[in-house]
């Protein structure tokens, strides 16, 4: 429809100009008489004939005056449908332009989704966030927006083109030899465009990452009085994004001005070539063919002009392409095997087997072997950064392991469906995790079809059904970024809630009353245990008393294994736990 109707605006729009030349003939009294015609042919010629000679019988039947007058309210019509149609023409491209922009966000975050945990680590929050709002942006400002000049112009351009060869051949290779050379300077001029765009980018990027960060760190800024600091380092910043831009919109607003002066150089030249032409009276161009003519060239300039912008423009989105595609083309490591097993069920054991990891090449895990039994719970101890969160994150595929192998019941994690094999597990961390929604759909995320009835089993379970129900509008109630209307405790028990509703066979336990008080402790520890009744689970913990009934205690240092046992047998062993159990005892 957009291809369909751009051509039937560019007719009406030639129409309109060359109707002007019978007009103009009128007027400058220079119109041919045509009193008879021959048979009619479809052809330019005798198109030309017939119209020629209807004007002149209207010239004889009622005058001069009235036939300008007709002809003006035909070029007035064929006006309205020129723009009627270009306004229909971008009225069907408008769900292409959006569609593209909703495609490739959906694209971005779709990859985002899929992506690991790890490539998180290495890349800034504001900076991912800057590619899915501000790239694609500039993708619809600058290139999107170029698909119009794509579908009309270059038909404009040909259909114009070959009017003013129609009307003179040789002024019309004159012209052609002309724009090539203006085409040139502009396209010199855009050249540095992209990468000055890519830097513009890039800031942006880290301009957001640092908004992310001052709105997590607002306690800690203000605790400081590092408000004044932070302002600084944020208007510098934003001072070299702002000196970027205004280097890239100096270039880009170059472009208008720039096309328009040769565009008027090159009308310059073609007036005086073409009126040598016509003052010659050699009779190949009269006086109101030329002015038509240079009429038809001036709808000529336009496209060249949107070509010359849109060089612009594209070369300027580039740099926005090759961001998004970093992020579409970022490899990821945890995949699925083409025909990977279901697994619904937990019924033996984990096995850890010489699994060892680094980040960076840097060893964390060394030669690891463990198992877990079902029903038992077994608990990792150690310094910080011994290795203990990394080796529960190796369970659900967070991150796959270097070398060794993790099995369930005594198969390959990797020869499972990762989504079964999360589904099998429930996570409660140190941060809870919560989203700016009520406390029922924080309880009941991920947790398809699930009633009322069992949202507040499972908050009972946590002990978090009285303070909801204390709360404004009980369940319904909405707790803020993270959770941030809920202290510490309370954010914890929804999220333990949320796991009992999911009711996983497998629990991973990460430090998850390390950050609470003693009450809160003691509330979300009775919460913990009924949550790994009957459960197979892998804890982590800092706060030795919270694990002392465990089935196992597994001691880490360096990313290895250096003890492991129950807590009376670790203690009178006198070594590695023995020293961490006295250091917090008598703190």
């Amino acid at each position: 429809m957009n291809i369909s109707l751009n051509i039937l605006s560019a007719f009406f729009a030639l129409f309109s100009i060359t109707l002007a030349i019978p007009f103009l003939g009128i007027l400058f009294q220079n119109e041919p008489s045509v009193t008879s015609v021959g048979e009619f042919e479809f052809s330019i010629a005798s198109v030309r004939e017939y119209f020629n000679y209807y004007v002149t019988q209207m010239i004889l039947d009622r005058g001069p005056i009235n036939t300008l007058i007709f002809l003006s309210l035909v070029i007035i019509s064929m006006s309205f449908f020129k723009n009627l149609f270009h306004y229909l023409a971008m009225y069907y491209l408008a769900p292409i332009r959006n569609g593209v922009v909703r495609d490739i966000r959906n694209q971005v975050f779709d990859k985002i989704m899929v992506l690991p945990i790890g490539y998180f680590s290495e890349k800034r929050k504001g900076d991912v966030i800057s590619r899915m709002t501000g790239d694609v942006q500039e993708i619809e400002i600058s290139i999107v927006s170029s698909l119009e000049m794509l579908f009309r112009d270059p038909f404009q351009v040909i259909l114009y083109l070959s009017a003013l060869f129609y009307m003179s051949t040789s002024l019309t290779l004159f012209v052609l030899v002309l724009l090539p050379i203006s085409g040139f300077i502009i396209g010199r001029l855009g050249r540095t465009l992209k990468q000055t765009s890519l830097k513009g980018q890039k800031k942006m990027g880290e301009l957001l990452s640092m908004i992310e960060e001052t709105l997590g760190g607002l306690r800690i800024l203000k605790a400081f009085n590092a408000e004044n600091r932070m302002t600084y380092r944020f208007r510098n910043m934003n001072s070299l994004y702002t000196k970027i831009m205004v280097r890239i919109q100096r270039r880009r607003f170059l472009a208008s001005p720039v096309s328009e002066f040769l565009g008027t150089v090159v009308m310059i030249i073609i007036m005086v070539y073409g009126a040598t032409i016509v003052l010659a009276d050699t009779g190949r161009l009269n006086p109101e063919e030329f002015i038509a003519y240079l009429m038809l060239f001036y709808l000529i300039i336009a496209p060249s002009k949107s070509f010359s912008t849109a060089m612009y423009n594209v070369q300027k989105g580039l740099a926005s392409v090759e961001r998004i595609q970093e992020v579409l083309e970022a490899p990821n490591y945890i995949v699925e095997k083409p025909f990977a097993y279901p697994i619904n069920t937990f019924k033996d054991s984990i096995e850890y087997k010489n699994v060892s990891f680094s980040y960076d090449h840097v060893d964390v895990l060394r030669n690891i072997n463990l198992v877990i039994n079902k029903g038992m719970t077994v608990a990792l101890v150690g310094q910080s950064g011994s290795g203990k969160s990394t080796l529960a994150d190796l369970l659900p595929r967070f991150y796959d392991v270097q070398q060794g192998d993790i099995l369930i019941d005594g198969i390959s994690l990797r020869e499972y469906k990762i989504k079964d094999v999360r589904a099998l597990m429930g996570n409660v961390n140190q941060d809870p995790i919560l989203f700016n929604d009520t406390l029922y759909n924080n309880i009941a995320f991920g947790v398809e079809n699930a009633t009322e009835e069992d949202v507040i089993k499972a908050a009972k379970v946590a002990n978090a059904h009285e303070f909801i129900e204390a709360s404004k509008h009980g369940y319904y109630t909405r707790i803020g970024d993270r959770g941030s209307k809920l202290s510490g405790g309370q954010r914890q028990r929804i999220s333990i809630a949320r796991a009992v509703l999911k009711n996983p066979p497998i629990m991973i336990l990460d430090e998850a009353t390390s950050a609470l008080d003693t009450e809160s402790e003691r509330l979300v520890q009775d919460a913990l245990s009924r949550l790994m009744k009957s459960r197979t689970s892998l804890v982590i913990a800092h706060r030795l008393s919270t694990i002392q009934f465990a089935d196992e205690i597994y001691v880490l240092h360096e990313g290895m294994i250096v003890e492991r046992g129950k807590h009376e047998d670790l203690l009178e062993l006198n070594g590695y736990y023995r020293k961490l159990h006295d250091m917090q005892y008598f703190s």
